[in-house]
C-alpha cells in the first residue's frame, strides 16, 4: 500500500501541538511495518534554519490560487517531503501570531492543497490513500472528487481525514471562494458555506472518503451539539464513516529511563530518580519547597485547555499548600494573566511562556501531579506523558483524556488518576483535593504511579488500527470508481 500523510507540522520539522507528533509518528511507524509511506508538509522558515539534510529535488511545480499560477519547488528529507514558497511560508511562525492568524491562510492552505496533488504527478507517486490532517488539508479531499475527478493519476486514490481539534475549521470570508478555484455551486449549506463563510474543515468531513478522531470518546463528542461547533448536522449524516483512533507517544523519545532532559533516570521498579528530578525541578523553579505537592502543566495556552478554571482556582490551590509549575504559549491573554500569577505568588508558582523541549521533559518527570483541565480533548498527549514519567494526571473526563485516564478508587486502591465531569473550578479544586489525599500515603501513592508507569500506549496499535481503515477507505473508493 502507499499512503501519503499532507499534514501542517510534523516532528521533527515543525510543531504548534499533538498534530506534529501523529504525522511524525505515524510515519515513521509504516516504515517499521515496511509500508510504502511518505509525508508532504510546507517547507516553513523553522525547518529550512535547521537543514535537517534537506535537499533540493530541482522539480517545480505551477500551483493555480485565484488567478494567480505560484511557483512551488519541491525539497526532499529522507521519506519527507516539502513544498516551498517563500510568499507563503518563509516566516517565523507556522499559522499566525499571538495575535490572530495570518491573513492570507486560505490562499497559504489552497496552495498546498493543491500542492500536495500537484507533487504527487511530478513525482508520479500514486498514492492509494491520502491521509489528510485538519482544516489545512481538508481540501484535497474535495479538490480530488471536483477539478481532479476525471484525473486518471488519481482514479483509485482514496483519502481519510482525521479530525485532531473540531474547533479549528478554517473559516474564511465567501470572497476567498475566488481563491479556491472551485465552482459557486459548492458555496451552498449542503457544500462548504458556513453562515456565510467558506468551512475548509467541512470540506473534508464531506467529501473524504474515511473519517478518524483522536479518540474514541471525542469520535462520538463531536456527534453532539455540544462539541461540534455548528457542524453537527453534517458530522452526523457522516457517523457511519467516523472512527476514533487514540493516539500514542513515542516510547523511545518519552522514557524516564534513558531520557538525556532529566537530572536523574528512573524506572517503574526504581523512583528514587523520581524524587531527584523533583528537587531539581524545584529548585530550578524557585519554588519554597521541595516537599510540597507539585502540580505541573505543559500545555498550548488557550481557552479550550481549561486554563480559565486554573486562573481562578489559584489561591484555593496555593491554601491547599500545593506549588504550580507551567511551560506553555498560546493566546496573549493567557500569558499576561499567568505571567501576573507567577509575579504575584514567586516562590509557589512559575511560569513559563513559551517552549522549551528540555523543560518540558523536566516538568514531566518531576511533578508529582499533572494538570489537564480541558474543556474538550480530542486525545490530549499531556496525560500520555505524565502516566509514563508517574506524574499522575488530574483531568476532566472528556475525549481522550476520559479515554486513557482511569479514575482513582479509595475503596479497590486501583487506578492511574483523578477525573472530574462538570466544567467549574469546584469540580477541578475537588478533583485535586482527592489526589492530595493519595499524596499522603506513600504506599498507595507509590502503586498507582506504578500502575500509570505501566500503560501502554504505544504507537504500534494505532498504526495497525489506521493501516486497516486506510484498506476500508480504498475499497470504498474503488467500489465508487
Amino acid at each position: 500500500m502507499k499512503v501519503l500523510i499532507a499534514t501542517p507540522e510534523a516532528i521533527p520539522y515543525a510543531k504548534t501541538g499533538g498534530l506534529a507528533d501523529v504525522a511524525g509518528t505515524l510515519v515513521n511507524e509504516y516504515r517499521k511495518m515496511n509500508k510504502e509511506a511518505y509525508i508532504i508538509l510546507p517547507l516553513y522558515k523553522k525547518i529550512k534554519e535547521r537543514a535537517l539534510n534537506l535537499r533540493d529535488s530541482g522539480l517545480r511545480i505551477k500551483v493555480p490560487v485565484g488567478d494567480r499560477k505560484i511557483e512551488g519547488r519541491i525539497f526532499v528529507a529522507g521519506f519527507a517531503y516539502f513544498i516551498a514558497c517563500d510568499e507563503f511560508f518563509n516566516r517565523e511562525e507556522l499559522y499566525g501570531t499571538p495575535y490572530g492568524d495570518y491573513a492570507d491562510n486560505a490562499s497559504r492552505f489552497i496552495f498546498f492543497s493543491r500542492g500536495v496533488l500537484e507533487t504527487c504527478r511530478i513525482l508520479n507517486f500514486k498514492p492509494d490513500v491520502i491521509h489528510c490532517n485538519d482544516w489545512q488539508t481538508a481540501l484535497i479531499s474535495l479538490y480530488l472528487r471536483t477539478i481532479y475527478n476525471t484525473s486518471k493519476f488519481f482514479k483509485n486514490t482514496a483519502t481519510l481525514l482525521t479530525v485532531h481539534n473540531l474547533g479549528y475549521q478554517g473559516l474564511f470570508p465567501a470572497s476567498d471562494m475566488l481563491l479556491t478555484g472551485l465552482g459557486w455551486n459548492l458555496f451552498k449549506p449542503e457544500g462548504i458555506e458556513f453562515y456565510g463563510k467558506i468551512n475548509f474543515l467541512k470540506a473534508g468531513l464531506l467529501y473524504a472518503d474515511i473519517l478518524t478522531t483522536v479518540s474514541n470518546t471525542y469520535a462520538k463528542e463531536i456527534l453532539k451539539k455540544e462539541f461540534s461547533f455548528g457542524l453537527e448536522g453534517v458530522l452526523q449524516k457522516r457517523e457511519k464513516d467516523i472512527y476514533g483512533v487514540i493516539n500514542g507517544i513515542d516510547y523511545k523519545e518519552w522514557d524516564p529511563s534513558m531520557d538525556e532532559f532529566i537530572p536523574k533516570k528512573f524506572g517503574v521498579g526504581s523512583l528514587q530518580g523520581k524524587a531527584e528530578c523533583k528537587k531539581q525541578l524545584v529548585k530550578e523553579a524557585s519554588l519554597d519547597k521541595v516537599d510540597r505537592p507539585l502540580i505541573g502543566m505543559v500545555s498550548r495556552l488557550s481557552a479550550q485547555k481549561g486554563l480559565d478554571l486554573v486562573l481562578q482556582s489559584i489561591e484555593e490551590l496555593l491554601s491547599l499548600g500545593v506549588n504550580l509549575v507551567l511551560l506553555g504559549k498560546g493566546d496573549e491573554s493567557f500569558h499576561i494573566g499567568f505571567s501576573e500569577v507567577g509575579k504575584k505568588h514567586k516562590g509557589r508558582v512559575s511560569v513559563d511562556i513559551g517552549f522549551e523541549e528540555s523543560l518540558a521533559h523536566r516538568i514531566y518527570a518531576g511533578s508529582d501531579f499533572f494538570l489537564v483541565p480541558s474543556k474538550y480533548e480530542p486525545c490530549g498527549l499531556g496525560q500520555l506523558i505524565s502516566m509514563r514519567y508517574g506524574s499522575i494526571p488530574i483531568g476532566r473526563k472528556t475525549g481522550g483524556i476520559a479515554d486513557t485516564v482511569q479514575d482513582y478508587n479509595p475503596l479497590a486502591s486501583k487506578g492511574t488518576g483523578f477525573l472530574f465531569s462538570d466544567y467549574t473550578p469546584s469540580a477541578m479544586q475537588d478533583a485535586i483535593k482527592r489526589a492530595l489525599c493519595l499524596y499522603t500515603d506513600g504506599d498507595k501513592l507509590n502503586k498507582v504511579i506504578a500502575s500509570a508507569m505501566k500503560m501502554d500506549f504505544s504507537w504500534r496499535r494505532s498504526a495497525v488500527r489506521y493501516i486497516e481503515l486506510y484498506n476500508y477507505a480504498v475499497k470504498k473508493r474503488r467500489d465508487k470508481v
